[in-house]
């Protein structure tokens, strides 16, 4: 069990980090050129008006002041309130959630079923033209921006083919899962590409090993040795760099979500950046900044219980 006592430390060491989140997500939010209270009330509203929202919700207080009655909310377990929507800002999160918690699972699983299959072909086939195929597709896919990505994809199967819904989240299952597979799919291409490229790296390096020699010496058929021995060796870089690129899958989750108008935490903050609601943003990003640090810690004891010789 003492593989796994960072468990116990590693919270701790994540506190500074959330805490540095706070101060630069609370400063640069209020640098955002506008006034709450303006963009609620509009371009009409009186200076009295203006004065009471801003009184209401705090914002003609010092920023240090406001700062520490946010601190103050987090640790009561809240986030203040929407300036927009009137309600609570952690159960307004709370109602997003689902959408961009099933396009992440749904990326990540399109990721791993396509990097897997290309990686291999790459691996078995080293140095000829499969392996030269596979190298310059991933490497391509790297500079496709995962915005036009989701533009060609609505293009072709939405307009040109009329396959799949173009935007929204539907109300059944069968509605909602129509309508997650384009923006799962752009999200798992630009992923995949990354994740394709370390997979395909740490197998030619496995094919190699000590352990693949061993078990052909043992008279093992080849493909028994690469998917028995090599595979399971080769995913423990690929769960640390996919962990690495959360951040980057929950940025892209925010930018996927407003292509497509899909109702989730990212259509969510590109809204309350618009609209100037501050707590909105502030609790937002700090809901993701504790996602992203508690899925690292996750792929971290995934990658301990995997390989026997880590110890972090």
């Amino acid at each position: 069990m003492h593989r796994y006592k960072f468990v116990l430390y590693r919270p701790i060491q994540f506190l500074p980090v959330l805490f540095g989140i706070s101060v630069v997500t609370f400063v640069l939010v209020r640098l955002i050129p506008g006034d709450p209270a303006r963009v609620l009330l509009g371009a009409r509203a009186t200076p009295t008006a203006i004065a009471n929202i801003r009184r209401q919700y705090g914002l003609d207080e010092p920023m240090w002041l406001q700062y520490l009655y946010f601190v103050k909310n987090l640790l009561n377990g809240e986030m203040g309130k929407s300036i927009l929507y009137k309600i609570d800002v952690l159960k307004l999160i709370m109602t997003r959630i689902e959408p961009t918690l099933v396009l992440v699972l749904a990326s990540v699983v399109l990721s791993v079923l396509i990097a897997v299959p290309m990686a291999a072909l790459a691996a078995r086939n080293h140095g000829r033209f499969a392996d030269h195929a596979v190298r310059v597709i991933s490497t391509a896919g790297i500079g496709f921006p995962p915005f036009w990505l989701g533009l060609m994809l609505i293009i072709l199967f939405s307009v040109n083919l009329g396959l799949l819904p173009v935007s929204g989240y539907g109300e059944t299952l069968g509605e909602k899962v129509a309508h997650l597979v384009l923006p799962s799919l752009t999200i798992a291409l630009s992923l995949s590409t990354v994740l394709t490229r370390s997979l395909r790296a740490a197998m030619v390096e496995g094919l190699r090993s000590d352990v693949a020699t061993a078990a052909r010496a043992r008279g093992m058929p080849e493909h028994v040795v690469f998917w028995r021995h090599v595979v399971p060796n080769s995913m423990v870089p690929t769960i640390n760099l996919l962990a690495i690129n959360i951040g980057w899958l929950i940025g892209g989750t925010v930018v996927i979500e407003s292509v497509f108008a899909i109702p989730g935490i990212g259509q969510l903050l590109v809204r309350a950046i618009f609209s100037r609601d501050y707590m909105v943003v502030q609790g937002v990003a700090m809901f993701l900044a504790c996602a992203t640090v508690l899925i690292n810690l996750i792929a971290d004891i995934v990658t301990v219980a995997a390989d026997p010789r880590v110890k972090l």
